[in-house]
């Protein structure tokens, strides 16, 4: 049984390896202290409460993954990304999630 829930999760992860091969624009949706305490690197901190100030930047980007640390900030940042126009988003989850497939699969 563990084998099959292995490969689901591996298989949810796959758009996530792909974009991080292509160079994603990687954005922690969570509060300061919570990114100072830890992320992935390269990735920038947005707040989620913030994430429609950075609209228009955002749409000059070709693929963005947002991520937090449960997974629903960035499911949430996702959505308010979607309803702007902007298409290209994938919530990677929780940051520890994008972090370990970003040493692993990254560049």
């Amino acid at each position: 049984m563990f084998g099959i829930f292995k490969k689901l999760s591996e298989n949810s992860n796959l758009p996530v390896i792909e974009a991080l091969k292509n160079g994603a624009y990687l954005i922690d949706v969570r509060s300061g202290g919570e990114f100072a305490s830890g992320s992935v690197q390269g990735a920038v901190n947005i707040p989620v409460d913030q994430i429609t100030a950075h609209i228009n930047t955002l749409k000059k980007k070709q693929n963005i993954i947002v991520f937090c640390r449960s997974g629903n900030r960035s499911g949430m940042a996702k959505s308010i990304l979607q309803q702007n126009g902007i298409s290209n988003v994938i919530n990677g989850g929780t940051w520890q999630n994008v972090k370990k497939l970003k040493d692993t699969h990254g560049k």
